[in-house]
């Protein structure tokens, strides 16, 4: 069962929701307990549920891998949240870009941005080759689109903002092209959070999330999820689902829902400190340049304006340091606030290096040409305050810019007495 075994239509935008996002954040898939009345769901451990007779389950649920009840409530709140007729869920963002990808029939062609994330890469070069499926990036999709799309081009695949360099799509213009080619768009929308970018309300046929960064928002659940309007593509990636059997667990679903009910508290706090450290990185000396959506600097604002909620620019950015792969090294060693390690989208500030760490796996060559050079640095903003965390930042920047270059200075005679 493929993608190609019938055409699919692009059906009518889910309905319009009746709440505000954060009144849905909180009670969309979350029904109060019809036996108790608990407001809050419980965790269905059970692997297996009883049947009255052969054939006939109790309820709606046979066995967890097919479905289950905390699943089943955590992929409603998704699709209420992205606008979206259906959502699956999966055991991590990795496995949601592979089940969409293993259903391309073998022969099919993909069409990428060129700065995606490190896993996403990986699968499309050494996975996908494996079932015949091949995939042409391009840094600049909007402009290539149009040439790159071959008679078995049969998906497109955006990531907006992208990772690490937060280069942004406009994603109607993309879809718009692809559809006339009965193409779908694919947009992986883990960097904004269905709270500040809902893409199939521009024409994407389906939004994918790393769950582990701002749905889910505490680093403690690896999972994934996707979300779609067309009933065909519910059927095959539901299949899919089921028979790769890549599935979260029922407590994993508990604990990403119970998330989810506070994104939107989280992504608005993210981007105002996000958009205080950019500020503060874009004015010092010790920096070559800032990528943040959310600065009117960013050659791609208009899009920031067009399809962020109220123009937010989202809780990530990226800056070129001052001196090279050691300054960002430096840089990342000497934050108090911020703890290096990979990963985003957390209550806490995190800093990494791509092209050493999530990038690491890209050959340097094509990581610099889809702009992730040696001294890149990433941030993720969490909730902490706002100057606390610009504080971080610029000490820092001097530690790992100035104060090599003081010791420098003494070590050759020329510091002072």
């Amino acid at each position: 069962m493929t993608l190609t075994d019938h055409p699919i239509e692009t059906p009518p935008r889910a309905p319009s929701p009746v709440h505000k996002f954060g009144t849905l954040a909180v009670h969309a898939g979350s029904p109060h307990d019809p036996v108790t009345g608990a407001v809050i769901e419980p965790i269905s451990l059970s692997t297996t549920f009883a049947q009255t007779s052969v054939g006939q389950p109790i309820g709606l649920y046979e066995y967890s891998r097919s479905s289950n009840p905390n699943r089943d409530n955590f992929e409603k709140a998704i699709a209420a949240l992205e606008h979206a007729r259906y959502a699956l869920a999966f055991s991590s963002g990795s496995a949601t870009t592979a089940t969409v990808l293993q259903s391309l029939a073998a022969g099919s062609h993909v069409i990428s941005v060129s700065d995606v994330y490190g896993g996403t890469h990986r699968y499309f070069t050494k996975v996908a080759l494996s079932h015949d499926v091949k995939v042409t990036f391009t840094p600049s999709i909007e402009v290539d689109i149009a040439t790159l799309i071959r008679p078995e081009t049969k998906l497109i695949w955006i990531e907006t903002p992208s990772n690490p360099t937060l280069s942004l799509v406009d994603i109607r213009r993309v879809a718009t092209i692809a559809h006339e080619h009965g193409i779908l768009v694919v947009v992986d929308n883990t960097f904004l959070s269905p709270y500040v970018q809902n893409p199939l309300d521009h024409g994407a046929d389906i939004v994918v999330h790393s769950v582990t960064k701002y749905i889910n928002g505490h680093s403690d659940v690896v999972m994934g999820c996707a979300a779609f309007n067309s009933p065909e593509l519910n059927d095959r990636l539901t299949f899919l689902q089921n028979a790769i059997g890549a599935v979260p667990s029922a407590f994993d679903c508990w604990l990403a829902h119970r998330g989810l009910k506070t994104l939107h508290l989280r992504a608005r706090e993210a981007t105002k400190n996000a958009t205080a450290v950019a500020q503060a990185l874009q004015a010092s000396p010790h920096v070559i340049s800032v990528n943040y959506p959310g600065l009117p600097s960013h050659p791609q604002h208009a899009i920031t304006l067009k399809q962020h909620r109220d123009g937010m620019g989202g809780g990530m950015l990226s800056f070129r340091i001052q001196g090279g792969h050691e300054a960002a090294e430096r840089f990342c060693q000497a934050t108090k606030i911020f703890t290096l390690a990979e990963s985003l989208g957390g209550v806490e500030s995190l800093v990494e290096v791509p092209s050493a760490m999530t990038h690491g796996g890209i050959p340097r060559e094509q990581r610099e040409a889809a702009g992730v050079f040696d001294d890149l640095v990433r941030i993720s903003c969490g909730i902490e305050d706002e100057a606390d965390l610009r504080a971080d930042v610029l000490q820092a920047l001097e530690k790992a810019v100035v104060g090599p270059k003081i010791r420098h200075g003494l070590g050759n005679g020329n510091g002072l007495a």
